[in-house]
């Protein structure tokens, strides 16, 4: 499920983690326990990250207890971190500089 609203504070009962599913699938994100089907499930908001680090949306899973193989609480930078898309180096361009090399006319000291 796609939702592009940020889901509520802490206060709402969501605490950051990266949750490992059965050991293959991992999730960074926002969590928190929900009845749903019945049952007492795992419900995990994870945000979906641009290349600048902003938050474009959120995609939600449920998973039951026993399919949870970890759960590592952590902070909201690191989930951010965690599902922000690869940068190539390449793409890295340096800042223009502005001031000139003074050492740079000068390579009699080598």
């Amino acid at each position: 499920m796609n939702d592009t609203s940020v889901p509520s504070d802490t206060a709402d009962g969501f605490d950051w983690a990266a949750v490992e599913i059965f050991g293959h699938r991992r999730h960074a994100g926002r969590i928190r326990e929900e009845e749903r089907f019945g049952t007492k499930m795992l419900r995990i908001d994870v945000p979906s990250v641009d290349a600048t680090g902003t938050v474009t949306g959120w995609v939600t899973h449920w998973y039951g207890g026993a399919s949870i193989f970890s759960l590592v609480t952590t902070d909201e930078a690191s989930v951010l971190k965690a599902n922000k898309p690869y940068a190539s180096p390449s793409r890295y361009l340096a800042p223009p500089d502005d001031e000139p090399d003074d050492d740079a006319s000068d390579l009699s000291n080598y």
